[in-house]
């Protein structure tokens, strides 16, 4: 079977090694044709536009930074719906908003073409895990389309979900990420607070660690450390930002308050705002140090 595969990121481009190693042929498209280079040498094909890859194929999947890129592959210029038949599969794994989704269902449904949500988490790294195919996949949309694509979403998966509806595999994922990115920036800013206070960071977390904060506190070595600094990220703190911010949209849709979600919001806010959007998502270590005044990391 030939798959189409819209947007070879840093997720995207170990996805689509994955399917080929299960044998699925693939026709790849990216906006920057460098990033399938490796891709087409492993016998991938390219394409010229998301039109051309969704002509080719009767199931397509993208994986794109967010809800604005995903409109301009499906409906721009040359994009997907120009060159989609009937009965084609559109699967999109990017991080959106429920109500996006929604929308594009509707819109590719008027066209015959069947829309799942397919957003994707991981514990740890996502590129690497898609490598180690333990990702985790939140799926909303017609259940008898879902199985007839998990298999290939087992290729770089450990668990598929079936949420529900088109939007609630995205309130998933956003409310996801919420925890964890909002719970890492309560831990940093509770090492600015104890520092300040005159604490050695490290004694902190010694405590912490046989407190009951315990389970929380892991990671926190690792800030210390500054481990990971330098390293290209396979998560930018700008995705980061761009997860949070819908959620707390995703709050406001809904009519839930969000109080403590709006202010990490705008930790990620004012850390893009420095400059630091393509930094991993714990570099919002960095505006808490600046503005606290405090120094927390070694060799920072």
């Amino acid at each position: 079977m030939q798959i189409g595969f819209i947007g070879i990121g840093h997720m995207g481009n170990p996805m689509v090694r994955q399917l080929m190693r299960a044998g699925y042929e693939l026709v790849v498209h990216d906006r920057r044709q460098e990033t399938t280079a490796n891709l087409v040498e492993l016998g991938a094909r390219w394409a010229d536009s998301p039109a051309d890859a969704a002509s080719q194929t009767e199931i397509v999947f993208t994986s794109l930074p967010g809800p604005a890129e995903v409109d301009e592959v499906v409906l721009g210029e040359k994009g997907l719906l120009d060159g989609a038949k009937a009965g084609t599969v559109h699967v999109d794994l990017t991080s959106s908003l429920p109500s996006a989704a929604r929308r594009l269902s509707s819109i590719e449904g008027a066209r015959g073409v069947t829309f799942l949500e397919a957003p994707v988490s991981d514990m740890v790294s996502g590129a690497i895990g898609a490598e180690e195919a333990r990702l985790t996949v939140f799926v909303g949309g017609d259940a008898a389309v879902l199985e007839k694509v998990r298999p290939m979403l087992e290729t770089f998966s450990k668990h598929v979900f079936h949420t529900g509806e088109i939007g609630s595999g995205n309130v998933v994922k956003l409310t996801n990420n919420m925890i964890s990115l909002g719970s890492s920036v309560l831990i940093q800013e509770a090492l600015a607070v104890g520092v300040k206070a005159g604490l050695d960071p490290m004694k902190l977390y010694e405590m912490w660690n046989v407190s009951s904060a315990s389970r929380w506190v892991q990671g926190v070595p690792r800030i210390i450390e500054n481990a990971g600094a330098g390293r290209e990220p396979t998560f930018t703190l700008l995705l980061s930002a761009k997860d949070v911010g819908c959620c707390v949209e995703l709050a406001r849709e809904v009519g839930a308050p969000m109080t403590v979600g709006s202010a990490v919001s705008q930790v990620f806010t004012r850390t893009v705002a420095r400059g630091l959007g393509g930094a991993a998502p714990g570099a919002t270590i960095e505006t808490i140090e600046a503005e606290a005044g405090v120094k927390i990391r070694k060799n920072a």
